[in-house]
């Protein structure tokens, strides 16, 4: 049984409901949508480089944009064990 942190959670689930478009500050509107609070950048990329590493989330990279200096956005999407863990809670 895996036990997540109801932050963990409502990462998760903005993660689900956004599916191929969720990117830090999508995910961080969502999460805002879903709990009327909000979460700073920091914040919402710790819970995220945590979920990957746990295995719960598998992130990919987008093409580099003018708009964003050249940098890339960084996709994530649930992993099986992320959608188990999900389950669960």
């Amino acid at each position: 049984m895996t036990e997540l942190t109801p932050n963990e959670t409502v990462v998760l689930l903005a993660v689900l409901r956004l599916k191929k478009t969720a990117y830090g500050v999508a995910i961080r509107e969502e999460m805002a949508k879903v709990t009327q609070t909000t979460v700073s950048y920091g914040t919402l990329y710790s819970y995220l480089d945590q979920l990957f590493r746990k295995g719960f989330l598998a992130k990919s990279y987008g093409e580099p944009t003018p708009e964003r200096g050249g940098r890339r956005k960084i996709y994530y999407r649930l992993s099986p064990k992320g959608r188990e863990a999900l389950r669960e809670a």
